[in-house]
């Protein structure tokens, strides 16, 4: 043996060391367990070990303690019963429709859904020979006419992508349930929070919806740095096949993703709060500006969908309900599309940056004939522009909007 090279025992040891800590330890987070490779006490195990129901573990992907525990308490959150963990938002609508939908089978999208879901429909579920027709979501007649014996699912939203209309929520359900055709609702702005998507009548459950998808990288992570999504059912089955689409694609999330999350979950609901106070108060607000000729905003008496969401989110022991922390405005069409990016590029606490749900307040404007297929009847001609609210306080806040709209518009008011 060389000078200075190690004793080979001594590599071994290091890898193969017999130390185990005493067990019994608990702490306020969760353990971080990570893992691909999952060791096996013996051969029967390994072939006998289950992974589908949470009875033991065979390879990371299938989860951790660490993962399982997120997914138990996500589950919870949604009054669901079986969780999912995926990379992203995207990634748990990709994997609703990778499972339930087949060659000859029709999804129906609501016009104002989250672009990518649109996008995924009309280009990869294309390709598998899937069809797709968009319905507009304030018109509960509208999905009865479109729904077809080819029609497998039906995506909801609640509200709208970008221009916030609430729908009938339980009343689009209940289509679903009569037809028998699948509903997933994309929960992401209620989170859990402002309604129950297994209780839409607050009854127990009588009127649900199948599956509710959830981006964890919104509300639940709150810091604007993870992107992770979840898939929530109360039907074994229905679980059983997104679950084994889940392992045939290969998806995975890390668990230092799933550590922030959980150490974020339990402050959610008063982030919530704090951002729905904040966007209410600054949507009324900017509702008296010249340059407003519409406030989107479903907690906002006017806005399309208002008396929807009144009374789905509006309870006796929450009477003036949730609202998230999400607005949008209609810039009126006298001012010109580079007027409204001035107002834009002109603030400074709020940034340019898509997604929401973390600190940062956020600003986006949209093209929204570019989005939409369907007439638009309920939002007034105009440029629409998003904000997110983050946790900055309101006065600062309102006073950035203030300067930003006379840079951009007063002199033209």
């Amino acid at each position: 043996m060389t000078k200075n090279t190690p004793r080979q025992e001594t590599v071994t040891d290091l890898i193969h060391h017999a130390y185990a800590p005493p067990a019994g330890f608990m702490a306020p987070q969760p353990a971080v367990h990570k893992a691909s490779t999952v060791i096996f006490p013996n051969v029967a195990a390994m072939r006998t070990r289950e992974w589908k129901d949470k009875t033991g573990y065979t390879y990371g992907l299938h989860g951790t303690p660490t993962s399982y525990v997120l997914e138990e308490r996500i589950a919870t959150l949604e009054g669901g019963l079986q969780c999912l963990l995926v990379p992203s938002g995207l990634a748990a609508i990709a994997n609703v429709s990778l499972s339930l939908l087949s060659q000859g089978d029709e999804v129906l999208i609501p016009d104002n859904a989250y672009g990518p879901n649109k996008a995924l429909a009309e280009v990869e579920l294309k390709h598998y020979g899937i069809s797709h027709r968009y319905y507009d979501p304030l018109d509960p007649a509208d999905l009865v006419a479109k729904i077809s014996p080819a029609t497998r699912v039906v995506w909801l939203e609640a509200p709208g992508s970008v221009t916030m209309e609430f729908p009938d929520l339980p009343q689009l359900a209940r289509i679903c349930r009569e037809r028998k055709v699948i509903s997933v609702l994309d929960n992401t702005w209620g989170a859990g929070l402002a309604f129950q998507p297994f209780d839409l009548l607050r009854d127990g459950g009588s009127l649900a919806v199948d599956v509710s998808v959830h981006a964890l990288t919104k509300y639940p992570s709150g810091g604007g740095d993870v992107l992770m999504g979840a898939i929530t059912t109360r039907d074994e089955s229905l679980h059983l096949k997104m679950k084994l689409t889940h392992m045939r694609v290969g998806f995975g999330v890390g668990m230092n993703d799933v550590e922030s999350v959980l150490r974020a979950l339990p402050s959610m609901a008063l982030r919530y709060r704090a951002h729905d106070v904040v966007a209410r108060e600054l949507a009324q607000w900017m509702g008296k500006h010249s340059a407003v000729v519409q406030v989107l905003h479903p907690a906002l008496a006017g806005s399309p969908g208002h008396e929807h969401w009144k009374a789905l989110c509006c309870t006796g022991a929450q009477p003036d309900g949730l609202a998230a922390g999400l607005f949008s405005v209609v810039i009126d069409p006298r001012f010109t599309q580079a007027q409204v990016d001035r107002f834009c590029d002109s603030l400074k606490l709020f940034k340019l940056g898509y997604s929401w749900g973390g600190p940062i307040s956020l600003v986006v404007p949209y093209e929204l004939p570019t989005m939409r297929s369907l007439p638009q009847t309920q939002v007034q001609p105009g440029t629409v522009v998003r904000f997110s609210i983050g946790l900055e306080a309101a006065g600062d806040l309102q006073a950035d909007l203030a300067q930003a709209l006379a840079a951009a518009f007063d002199d033209n008011a």
